[in-house]
């Protein structure tokens, strides 16, 4: 009860560039949809299996593609410049599996190798249209 707390971002500089580059990308696709930060997957999955979602509980998805429903759609992983370090590759495939069987989309934007055109086309390929303009 005595601790102090200080605030801290949500989001590294480059995590936060991606996030507001892509958040506009995508309510221009969209305003019914939302790019939400730092999910924690035990917020968006369910399992039966205790120990399958222990796995998944504390894991998070750097920014989430949500639609009008709020429904989770796409994950999305920024890949910063340090983050092949130790097990990331095993941390990533655990997440990458879990939102598989959700039948949520796994995306990853590569630091200094996603160009901004790209992430458009993806986005414009992920996000449906509103439902007055099908």
């Amino acid at each position: 009860m005595g601790a102090n707390f200080t605030i801290k971002s949500l989001l590294n500089k480059s995590e936060a560039r991606v996030f507001w580059e892509l958040d506009r990308m995508v309510i221009g696709c969209n305003p019914g949809w939302q790019v939400m930060a730092q999910v924690s997957l035990g917020e968006i999955l369910r399992s039966k299996d205790a120990d399958a979602y222990g796995c998944i509980n504390s894991k998070r998805v750097d920014l989430l593609l949500v639609d009008e429903g709020c429904w989770p759609r796409h994950a999305i992983e920024y890949q910063g410049v340090g983050h092949y370090q130790s097990d990331a590759a095993a941390r990533d495939a655990v997440k990458k599996e879990a939102l598989r069987r959700a039948g949520i989309g796994y995306h990853e934007v590569l630091a200094g190798q996603t160009t901004p055109s790209e992430l458009r086309r993806l986005v414009e390929k992920l996000v449906d249209k509103p439902k007055a303009a099908q």
